[in-house]
């Protein structure tokens, strides 16, 4: 499996579509432990880009704070899973939450 966090200053950011990096987190599936993490560079923003990009590089779940319902549903036709919702922290924490299935979401931090 491989997560993608959207980034500001190193923690979840609610401003997916505009953040400075994603964390790509590669988890063993067979462990669900965290086997790496590397921090990239989305391209500029330009609606519909993402998914694509994300996922050429095989991403296969998203926690963000917020997204739209039109970019839900792009990420779903390229296989990825969201979830949406969860509170600013430090992306291997969440993500570790989220395998546990104890990762606490709120409302979809976006409206549009």
């Amino acid at each position: 499996m491989r997560y993608a966090v959207p980034l500001a200053e190193g923690k979840l950011t609610m401003h997916f579509g505009h953040c400075a990096q994603f964390a790509l987190i590669d988890v063993d599936d067979a462990t669900k432990t965290i086997t790496k993490r590397e921090d990239v560079t989305p391209p500029p923003h330009e609606p519909g880009l993402l998914p694509k990009w994300l996922g050429e590089r095989n991403v296969t779940h998203i926690i963000a704070g917020g997204m739209g319902g039109r970019a839900q549903g792009l990420f779903a036709e390229q296989g990825i899973h969201v979830t949406v919702g969860a509170s600013v922290a430090e992306p291997e924490e969440l993500i570790a939450a989220h395998l546990a299935g104890t990762l606490t979401c709120g409302q979809n931090a976006c409206d549009h």
